[in-house]
């Protein structure tokens, strides 16, 4: 598979995000392990999760576990594989999400993510998502210690606007490696971000690619032109959006989610699909609604 970079790691042009392996409608252990490891067969190098991709208030880390228990039974070296984890987001077990970004708490949680997921240090941490309670620099303050510390490898934030990605990377000394926000032909008012991280050379992460879990299915149904460009090259609209995502610049990491290794497999091979000049054009129309 074609790589790309974030920060000082080459890793796949397409990453996995795990977190339909944890949360509602989650697949059994066996073949969400079968799916991480498919993902491993397809040449995925990178793999997104989070402390708060769970079911239950009492299942924090659910995912990163899950992770850690693939890796180690992978049967082959997984020494090359780039896992980025978050905190600061959290799931009381109701069905909702709150935040946390207190400094003292995010350092927590990142040693507790280090320990589920059974290495020294985390390669990629990223601050969840901002907290209205907190300022947006002391969360950042935190990861400033993580890093500093060794406790975490490289620094990321997530859901985060142009202003803050430039608050982030000042404060982090010009650290900053990635940025994880939703985009997708769905939802693209986060390509202003995707736009600021080419300017800066950050590594831009779409979290949902696909449109998430409920429209992933559909997105051929929803952007038709998705799905004739699909048609002609004889390939799944889900793997041309994927294509479509990378054409935009090349900072651009999507991290489709998956709970089934045939999701994945076909997701894997989108950095193969060459669009055309004017099929990418076709398809940016959606960036003007």
């Amino acid at each position: 598979m074609r790589e790309r970079t974030i920060g000082n790691r080459s890793v796949s042009a397409i990453g996995l995000g795990g977190m339909p392996m944890s949360i509602e409608g989650r697949p059994d252990r066996e073949q969400s392990i079968a799916t991480i490891h498919a993902a491993l067969d397809a040449g995925v190098t990178f793999i997104d999760t989070a402390d708060s991709y769970h079911l239950k208030a009492g299942e924090v880390g659910h995912n990163e576990s899950l992770i850690a228990e693939a890796l180690s039974s992978y049967g082959s070296d997984t020494s090359g594989i780039l896992v980025a984890t978050k905190a600061g987001h959290l799931r009381p077990g109701d069905g909702t999400w709150t935040q946390n970004g207190d400094p003292d708490y995010v350092k927590l949680a990142a040693k507790a993510s280090a320990q589920r997921l059974g290495v020294e240090a985390i390669g990629l941490f990223q601050f969840h998502r901002p907290d209205p309670k907190v300022p947006y620099a002391d969360s950042i303050g935190a990861v400033v210690e993580l890093l500093d510390e060794g406790v975490i490898e490289m620094a990321g934030i997530s859901n985060a606007n142009p202003e803050q990605i430039r608050q982030a990377n000042d404060l982090l000394g010009g650290r900053l490696v990635s940025v994880q926000n939703q985009f997708s032909p769905a939802f693209v008012s986060s390509y202003p971000e995707l736009e600021v991280c080419a300017e800066m050379n950050i590594a831009f992460l779409p979290w949902s690619p696909l449109g998430g879990i409920s429209r992933a299915g559909d997105v051929g149904q929803n952007h038709q032109a998705f799905q004739d460009i699909a048609d002609a090259h004889g390939v799944s609209p889900q793997r041309v959006t994927l294509a479509w995502e990378l054409a935009l610049a090349d900072v651009v990491i999507p991290i489709p989610g998956a709970s089934k290794p045939a999701s994945i497999t076909d997701s894997a091979q989108a950095p193969e699909l060459e669009l055309t000049a004017d099929e990418v054009a076709q398809l940016s129309a959606v960036l003007k609604g």
